[in-house]
């Protein structure tokens, strides 16, 4: 069973993104668990979604504890939460950013990918200047970095799920598959040593 932990703020779109990607997935033969965690709940405030899935029965019931994999849908999340409590040893950390985080400590032992969401997002029209919907471009870096769910899958979830501005989710899905970065595992040595 692989388990994923969404971070994203209220507002864009984190909740839906765990949607899509368990639609997806589902598309692709694999049972599956989304589920979001609630603190406050407004625009801005930091939220939690899970996503879990395996080829046979999930029978577990529980929160996500100790996640395979992290996507992180704001970058500013970095600064004050720890986005990879619990996270397994060599997880990926997808991030929305621009750029590779300056300082790459907190991410040794773990691989890490970066996307610029909030140009994709704003490029395809989906949210505001100030209020990006960053969602279905975290999906598509998803399924660049695992090669996986097919980015067929990955349309019609969309189609099923995205109420307005179809094609624009689509495209932006498609174009943060083509533009992640992926930089792979971050060695602990390697950080000591810069």
């Amino acid at each position: 069973m692989i388990e994923i932990r969404f971070h994203g703020r209220g507002g864009q779109g984190t909740v839906i993104a765990s949607i899509l990607l368990a639609k997806a997935l589902f598309q692709a033969g694999y049972q599956v668990q989304s589920f979001p965690v609630f603190g406050v709940e407004r625009r801005g405030a930091p939220v939690e979604a899970y996503v879990r899935f395996d080829k046979e029965n999930i029978l577990i019931r529980t929160n996500v504890y100790n996640p395979d994999h992290v996507v992180v849908q704001d970058c500013t999340l970095l600064q004050n939460i720890d986005v990879t409590r619990g996270l397994k040893p060599g997880g990926w950390i997808i991030i929305n950013s621009p750029v590779s985080p300056d300082d790459l400590a907190p991410f040794a032992g773990f691989k890490l990918a970066f996307v610029d969401a909030n140009r994709i997002a704003l490029r395809n029209h989906l949210g505001t200047r100030t209020h990006p919907i960053v969602n279905t471009p975290m999906i598509g870096a998803f399924a660049r970095v695992f090669n996986m769910p097919s980015m067929d899958a990955v349309e019609v979830a969309i189609r099923e799920e995205v109420p307005a501005e179809v094609e624009g989710n689509i495209k932006a899905a498609g174009d943060a598959y083509d533009e992640v970065q992926l930089i792979g595992l971050i060695k602990k040595k390697d950080v000591a040593e810069a």
